[in-house]
């Protein structure tokens, strides 16, 4: 199995990023309107993108870390993910988040790779600087 770090900066405070990731509402007008229900508890669900990404919230600590279990809804049944966000404050105000993608199929590291950018990344600076 592959696995993925990222690191990006982001406007917003990890306040506005931690809530934006586990709201529905918000969610899915980062992503431009595609159906999206995340129930933001810790154990709760999640549908992202019109069902094609889904899984759970594993572990949960505000405006800190988002701990999923995550995967591509076309996956064999019973494979998954983790998908962890770590947020901490920088001294601008804005977010550095540390991300770390691990246990999913190798043949998806590219897709994935270059995905968490266009759609999680660049989708979640754009919604945070309107």
């Amino acid at each position: 199995m592959s696995s993925i770090h990222q690191e990006v900066d982001i406007t917003g405070s990890p306040e506005k990023i931690y809530n934006t990731l586990l709201s529905s509402q918000d969610f899915s007008r980062m992503t431009g309107g595609l159906p999206t229900k995340i129930d933001g508890q810790e154990g709760g669900s999640f549908s992202c993108f019109g069902g094609a990404i889904v899984g759970r919230n594993v572990e949960l600590v505000s405006n800190r870390r988002i701990v999923q279990a995550w995967r591509v809804s076309d996956w064999a049944l019973g494979t998954y993910s983790i998908a962890k966000f770590e947020l901490t404050i920088r001294p601008d105000g804005g977010t550095h988040l540390v991300f770390d993608h691990k246990g999913f199929p190798e043949d998806q590291f590219d897709h994935l790779n270059s995905g968490w950018k266009t759609n999680y990344w660049d989708p979640l600076e754009k919604h945070l600087s309107q």
